[in-house]
């Protein structure tokens, strides 16, 4: 039998609040092992983070650890961590169990250099001085494979990429060789190459340095590639746990049938992606009861008829295009000389050429910096393009004043990758929502404007009541919900899916995906759907675009290019997606 590290029992954690008391963490039982990854997912609210900041004793007020003990085995006694002293606790934390957070943007100080923050870490648990701390962080970067460690030192937070930053949270968390590391959504929104790295980085970092690892995801393919156990929890609740080939191959609960079939598969398309409520529904005293039992037969049903999809392609390629662009060069100047000329270029989009066919998707795919976003934005002139023609219905955007153009966006609409940040605070979301409808002088009057927002609200599943709330009184798919309505509130042509669903849990963007493609159906929409998820992509487009460094890798019909990817980088990409493992 493997002995335990740390052995959670009964643990529950409560938040009060004005309406009354949540629990989010209801009594549960858990052991980590030395030396094992232990994987735990659910979704958002499910009480994975909650557990983690548990363990590192983190919670804070309004939150209450109610019951329950965790035990630590990691030294000659065992511990109960929830009753030693707070000044005993911070020795814990760090030196004995350390934690790489979510967001790395938000973990690291934006005023200090990434090697001072490791140092200072490594100084607050060690008595070394600050050379022997530099040189020890260094070393560090080197273990994490930065590139470059030297000057990763001195560089600061925002001159980093995501998975960059990543790897200084990773070095900054292993710097003291904790017995635990606890990773916490650690590459949610990591390019699948990168999210690779990171997670064969930390494969071998734990054989190397024999720690125990609890990687928290809503991703089961990662687990899947990764862990030796898994826990799911819903609810705060542990609805099962075992090995990973045990749970993921042979699932008991519905609630973990339902996480495993929402993901888009591999080597099939769906005309729907099945949710949690096709496998279970709750009833008034939450009791949980199954529904589709049969889990490969309900999926089969979803199956996307082969020959329907080739009628539709060929009625495609004989579509004229709704979109030409021809030629488009977006550069941004990132070295001037003394006279100000511009003697170096950041070619973002460099010399791209496609089209789009009125009810088309075009999947867009490629890493972060590959130049989707930015050219995303420069279709719709957000960011102007340095050369090259954007020819919409046959009339060149490029050529267009500033007022034609704010016309002609209310044809063309995008959905930006983070919602949160995409509404504005201090406006309910009704507001947010007929806003455009008066900039463009819709629906005649306020009145008929907000009959129109109710409607909107219905066709994206919320309901009337949601109408004077504010963006921060819902979660992540309910907000992208509320960003479809207000794009669809101008009744768009054409809509731009810029990462809409990167973020999101399996569960929640499979409801956004199905929404996306029911409204497509409904009202002929096309899409450029933009992601770094080719399996995504490959559900939602007819056709699939690539892009690397600024240029058009590869494109052609989604399931040729998924299947028989031509060009080396996609296939790369391709190699990198996580998924389940015999």
């Amino acid at each position: 039998m493997p002995a335990p590290l740390a052995v959670i029992n009964d643990l529950r954690v409560d938040f009060s609040g004005e309406t009354g008391t949540v629990t989010a963490v209801n009594g549960i039982s858990l052991t980590i092992n030395k030396g094992e990854i232990l994987g735990i997912v659910g979704e958002s609210g499910s009480g994975k983070s909650v557990t983690a900041l548990t363990l590192m004793r983190l919670i804070q007020t309004p939150g209450r650890i109610s019951g329950g003990s965790i035990t630590w085995h990691g030294g000659a006694t065992p511990v109960d961590l929830l009753a030693v002293p707070e000044n005993e606790m911070r020795r814990f934390r760090g030196d004995e169990i350390a934690m790489i957070f979510q967001e790395p943007m938000t973990s690291l100080n934006p005023l200090f250099t990434c090697g001072s923050q490791v140092a200072e870490a490594i100084r607050l648990h060690k008595k070394v001085s600050a050379r022997e701390a530099k040189a020890q962080t260094i070393a560090l970067f080197q273990k994490v494979k930065l590139p470059a460690p030297e000057q990763i030192w001195s560089r600061y937070p925002h001159e980093l990429s995501g998975g960059q930053k990543q790897r200084v949270m990773i070095a900054m968390a292993i710097s003291c060789k904790p017995r635990l590391l606890i990773a916490d959504e650690p590459t949610t929104a990591l390019d699948v190459t990168v999210q690779k790295t990171i997670l064969e980085l930390l494969k071998e970092l734990q054989a190397e340095m024999d720690m125990s690892v609890v990687f928290i995801t809503h991703d089961l393919g990662v687990i899947a590639e990764l862990a030796d156990r898994v826990t799911v929890m819903y609810k705060g609740n542990i609805v099962e746990q075992g090995a990973v080939n045990d749970v993921f191959y042979h699932p008991q609960h519905p609630y973990t049938k339902g996480l495993l079939a929402c993901r888009p598969p591999l080597d099939y398309r769906l005309r729907r992606l099945p949710m949690i409520r096709d496998f279970m529904e709750i009833g008034p005293n939450g009791a949980i009861t199954e529904k589709a039992t049969d889990v490969p037969a309900f999926v089969r049903s979803l199956v996307l008829d082969h020959e329907a999809q080739q009628e539709r392609l060929q009625e495609l390629r004989q579509s004229p295009p709704l979109l030409e662009v021809k030629g488009l060069k977006t550069w941004f100047p990132v070295k001037k000389n003394i006279f100000g000329k511009v003697e170096a270029w950041a070619k973002a989009v460099d010399d791209v050429s496609f089209d789009v066919k009125e009810g088309e998707t075009l999947g867009l795919v490629g890493e972060s910096g590959c130049g989707k976003t930015t050219l995303s934005r420069s279709l719709l002139r957000l960011v102007e393009p340095t050369a090259g023609s954007i020819l919409y219905r046959g009339k060149n955007l490029c050529d267009l004043s500033a007022a034609d153009m704010r016309d002609a966006r209310r044809n063309i609409q995008i959905i930006f990758q983070d919602p949160y940040s995409s509404l504005n605070p201090r406006l309910t979301v009704g507001q947010a929502i007929l806003e455009p409808m008066q900039v463009h002088g819709l629906h005649g009057n306020d009145r008929d404007r907000r009959e129109q927002v109710l409607n909107l609200l219905d066709k994206v599943q919320l309901r009337p009541e949601h109408f004077n709330r504010y963006p921060h009184e819902f979660s992540g798919g309910q907000r992208q919900r509320v960003v479809i309505a207000r794009t669809l509130a101008l009744h768009p042509e054409f809509i731009i899916c810029d990462e809409s669903v990167s973020a999101l849990d399996v569960s929640i963007q499979a409801q956004v995906l199905n929404l996306l493609m029911e409204l497509r159906e409904e009202f002929n929409f096309t899409y450029i759907f933009i992601s770094h998820n080719l399996s995504v992509v490959n559900f939602m487009s007819d056709r699939m675009m690539v892009m690397n460094k600024g240029k058009l890798e590869e494109i052609g019909e989604a399931e040729q290019v998924y299947r028989s990817p031509r060009s080396p980088y996609t296939q790369k990409l391709i190699a990198s997606i996580p998924g389940m493992t015999s």
